[in-house]
């Protein structure tokens, strides 16, 4: 009996020594620990940073603690500010600016090509008929709203039945008076040619389309050109045949202006090309001359050799152009 109490006894003390060893150890651990976390992070926090002179020559470790408390909480904060990236920059409107493009990104230099139906109108419209325009061109964009455009265009137009009719009827009067022979058969055509100045508005770019006004001015050469059917044979082959022979024409130069609308479409999204289309009203103020008509020929024969003074007519008319601009 007193055996058992014995082994009871010491089998307590060994527990309660046991369970005191362990919570030593964990509080030695737990110290362990903070040390050396403290080692660690205190050779980093104040690797950027000096202490003052006075506080250097302190040897007592509660003076150290708190240099080393301090410089702690002072180097963090350096070093908090320190990883912060910069202020951003500020940037402007972006600039393209180069060789061939303005520094809103749009092309200095442009150029087209194109061609269409040219309709006279008004007075015009009384002598002549549609026919086929074209026009080639170039110059320069100051921005993407406003260029300068240099450009040669050809307008043809046919003549009316009547106008042949009447021009018919007074070459024969005059050719019999004067030379004594008459012709069957008349035809002729009319064309202007001009080299203007155009200043050019683009109003709006939507995605791929795009709309501009035209305004310009410049000069306009007027010629009309009457035929007759003439015989040609070919020397070598022996044959002959009917050719439009040059009878007769008339010349009227003026300064004109013009004006109109355009479309432009992009050929692709990342293309400066784009296909235009677009129309345009034509005013020449050509100088009226003298001349002898259908009207006058038999009772006025003192203006001299003019027998078409209609080509002198002030000229309108609307061509229509479809083509590209590069």
């Amino acid at each position: 009996m007193n055996i058992q109490r014995s082994f009871f006894g010491i089998a307590c003390r060994a527990a309660a020594f046991s369970f005191l060893m362990a919570g030593t150890a964990l509080h030695v651990q737990a110290q362990q620990t903070q040390s050396v976390a403290s080692t660690v992070k205190a050779p980093v926090l104040l690797a950027s940073v000096s202490a003052p002179a006075g506080i250097a020559s302190v040897s007592s470790s509660s003076s150290s603690s708190s240099w080393d408390a301090d410089a702690a909480a002072g180097a963090r904060f350096d070093l908090l500010g320190g990883s912060q990236p910069p202020p951003r920059r500020r940037y402007g409107r972006p600039n393209y600016a180069s060789g061939n493009s303005n520094a809103d990104g749009s092309p200095k230099y442009t150029f087209l090509a194109g061609m269409g139906l040219a309709s006279p109108i008004g007075n015009t419209h009384k002598y002549e008929t549609p026919s086929y325009d074209f026009q080639f061109g170039g110059g320069r964009n100051f921005n993407k709203h406003i260029g300068l455009l240099a450009q040669f265009d050809y307008d043809h137009f046919g003549l009316q039945g009547a106008t042949l009719g009447n021009q018919l009827y007074v070459e024969n009067i005059y050719s019999e008076m004067y030379f004594g022979q008459t012709i069957s058969q008349l035809d002729g055509s009319n064309h202007v040619w001009s080299f203007t100045l155009n200043p050019t508005f683009t109003l709006s770019t939507e995605g791929s389309w795009g709309t501009y006004a035209v305004l310009g001015g410049g000069f306009y050469h007027k010629v009309t050109n009457f035929t007759v059917p003439a015989e040609s044979c070919d020397p070598f082959y022996g044959y002959c045949y009917t050719v439009n022979q040059n009878f007769d024409s008339y010349v009227s130069n003026a300064v004109g202006v013009n004006g109109g609308f355009g479309i432009t479409h992009k050929i692709s999204k990342f293309s400066n090309e784009r296909f235009y289309l677009e129309a345009r009203y034509v005013f020449i103020p050509n100088s009226q001359r003298f001349g002898y008509t259908a009207a006058t020929i038999n009772s006025d024969t003192t203006n001299g050799t003019n027998l078409y003074p209609q080509n002198s007519n002030r000229t309108t008319y609307i061509p229509v152009k479809f083509g590209l601009r590069f």
